[in-house]
């Protein structure tokens, strides 16, 4: 069964610019990920699925940590989810920082990792 977690939220210092670590910004995380959970579609108990609340402090702990790279953001996210719930068979995760300080308008840039 699929499962996503979609455009969670996170003020946070990434970026390689002294004012982003200092000032901040506004990012976006998305995760998608599969696993065998049919024990919980008959069951309907939250001890037979994975638990999306924890899955988010996962992320939130991992947002928490300055970086200057999303991808070392998308990697440290993905590894710590993925270390935490080895039955997840596929996961991605996307990390997007909204107005990022590029020479010109641009909305929004994204990092993926896949497995």
């Amino acid at each position: 069964m699929k499962i996503l977690l979609q455009n969670m939220e996170f003020f946070a210092y990434h970026g390689v610019y002294p004012d982003e670590q200092k000032n901040g910004n506004l990012f976006s995380v998305d995760v998608e990920f599969d696993a065998d959970l049919t024990l919980a579609e008959r069951t309907d108990k939250i001890d037979d699925t994975l638990d999306y609340e924890q899955i988010y402090n996962i992320i939130q702990q991992e947002m928490n940590i300055v970086s200057n790279l999303l991808e070392n953001v998308a990697g440290r996210i993905f590894s710590a989810v993925k270390e935490s719930y080895p039955e997840i068979s596929f996961l991605k995760v996307r990390v997007t920082k909204h107005n990022p300080p590029l020479n010109g308008k641009v909305q929004k840039v994204s990092v993926e990792k896949v497995s």
